[in-house]
């Protein structure tokens, strides 16, 4: 028998089960949970949806991998609906300092980029945490994972106020940057600026 998502018993069988193993005291157990859904929110995000609290809860977990993963499978919820894990908000901002796992840094960027994609009130939200981990990280292994995910922003529902401290933030590297950094802020200027990725 199926919801209506389409979910099949086994399916919800799975994720219930996940999300017990996410709240367990484990942390194999968790980190292998965390992994799944992320796995299941690639393949269907309204698969995870039932989960999305579990998850948020899951980011206060001390193991990077099972932040990451809920993070993965967060930011994956937040583009197609993203005021069903607006309260990941504070755990991703404290997983984006994360000190150590650029893994964790660059999961939490991505899902407070597609966040703020998603208003004009959340890119109003997200923008100052995301425009100082930019600071903070710029030069750093996984800035380019973070300009990257700045495209996606850039294309979203932005407020106009955000999309121009986003251009200025870009102005520099897009003139004085090397290789990939400047070419993806040459890049993200012109989204911003209205020109096709």
């Amino acid at each position: 028998m199926a919801d209506t998502f389409g979910e099949t018993e086994a399916i919800i069988q799975v994720r219930e089960a996940c999300i017990e193993r996410l709240g367990g005291t484990n942390r194999r157990e968790r980190q292998e949970a965390s992994h799944s859904l992320a796995q299941m929110a690639k393949n269907d995000p309204m698969l995870v949806l039932p989960a999305a609290d579990a998850l948020v809860d899951a980011l206060s977990c001390p193991e990077a991998l099972t932040r990451w993963e809920c993070l993965e499978a967060l930011s994956i919820i937040a583009a197609v609906d993203a005021p069903s894990v607006e309260s990941a908000f504070a755990g991703a901002e404290d997983s984006l300092f994360d000190e150590l796992s650029a893994s964790t840094r660059v999961a939490a960027f991505r899902f407070l980029s597609r966040m703020g994609a998603a208003s004009k009130d959340r890119s109003e939200k997200v923008w100052p945490i995301m425009s100082e981990a930019l600071q903070c990280y710029h030069g750093d292994p996984e800035y380019r994972d973070m300009l990257a995910c700045l495209k996606e922003f850039a294309t979203g529902d932005i407020s106009d106020d955000v999309r121009a401290a986003l251009i200025q933030r870009m102005e520099f590297d897009s003139k004085s940057g090397r290789g990939l950094t400047r070419m993806y802020s040459a890049e993200i200027i012109d989204i911003a600026k209205g020109g096709k990725e």
